[in-house]
Order: C-alpha cells, then structure tokens, then sequence
C-alpha cells in the first residue's frame, strides 16, 4: 500500500534567521519546460523538443505579519542576493516513515504586500520572489540543483549542461 506524504510542519529561513510562528505559506518553484512541437519529414506524427529552462523561477511565501528584514531586502541590486530555505517534514500516511525535503533558493524580491490592515486583525504579508538559483534536496540527498548565473542545471547527480558549458568553451 501506497499513501501520499502529508507536510505535517515546515519552516522558512531567510539568511539563515528561521520565521519560526511567522511564516504562514509558501509557494515553491514550479520547474518548467519550455517545449515546441516538431513533426518533421518521415515521421508518425509531432514530438515535443526540449528547448531549455522555460521562464523565470518564482516563489511566493506569506507571513502572519510585516516583516522588517524582507523590507530591508527590497531593491537589493545583486539578482542572487537574498538566500531563502524551505525546510519540510513530510510523514507518510502508512507508516511512521518522516521525509525531510529542503528547498534553497537564492534570488531577489519582486513584490511585497501588505495586504488589507484591520484592526485587531492578524494581516497577511505576502512576498514574490525571482530566483537564479534552485536546490531542492530529499533527505540531505540533493535531486535538482539549478545555478542559471553558472548554466548548470544537475539532476539526480548529472549536470544536464555540461555538454553545452564543455562545447562553448565554459570551465
């Protein structure tokens, strides 16, 4: 038997200070393709041709208040200047089994909302961030590492780049 995994807790760093009862959701990155169709001469039909890393890498994630260290963040000039870190434990629902998979990212702040203030209200601060780069590890075992400032993008231990890097003479 099979159940999924639950996110029965999680935490959110930034720089290395944990939001520890302030961070109140994420939105991690969607990993996408940008894929066209090809259907050339002598074949049954169209194919989808990989042509690389499909968009910007984003991340949403929203506090249960203003947050004075993402403020002092905003503007910063360097595209990897801010460092985040998503921690989640995951338990799976057929046995006492606790994944541990962690998200490092590395980017700058697009948008910082405030939201609507209320009086007595709890708010909600919401932030969007643009990343340049992307780890994701499953029980300290790194699955996907994506540097798009060094054109790597690793998966499962294989730098699907290298080739490429290697044939425009890059290290």
């Amino acid at each position: 038997m099979g159940l999924p995994r639950t996110l029965m807790n999680f935490l959110l760093y930034n720089e290395g200070l944990s939001h520890v009862g302030e961070a109140k959701t994420i939105t991690l990155p969607v990993l996408s393709r940008k894929i066209e169709e090809w259907d050339g001469g002598g074949m049954g039909g169209a194919v989808g041709i990989d042509m690389g890393a499909d968009g910007l890498l984003e991340m949403s994630h929203s506090y249960g208040g203003p947050m004075r260290q993402i403020f002092s963040q905003y503007g910063i000039t360097k595209v990897n200047g801010v460092y985040l870190r998503f921690v989640g434990s995951y338990q799976q629902q057929d046995s006492d089994a606790v994944d541990a998979i962690e998200v490092v990212v590395r980017g700058r702040h697009k948008e910082i909302d405030m939201g609507d203030q209320e009086k007595g209200g709890q708010g909600e601060f919401k932030v969007s961030s643009v990343l340049s780069y992307y780890k994701l590890s499953w029980n300290n075992e790194v699955l996907i590492e994506i540097d798009r400032l060094n054109m790597i993008e690793a998966v499962d231990g294989v730098d699907r780049l290298a080739a490429q890097r290697a044939a425009l003479g890059m290290f």
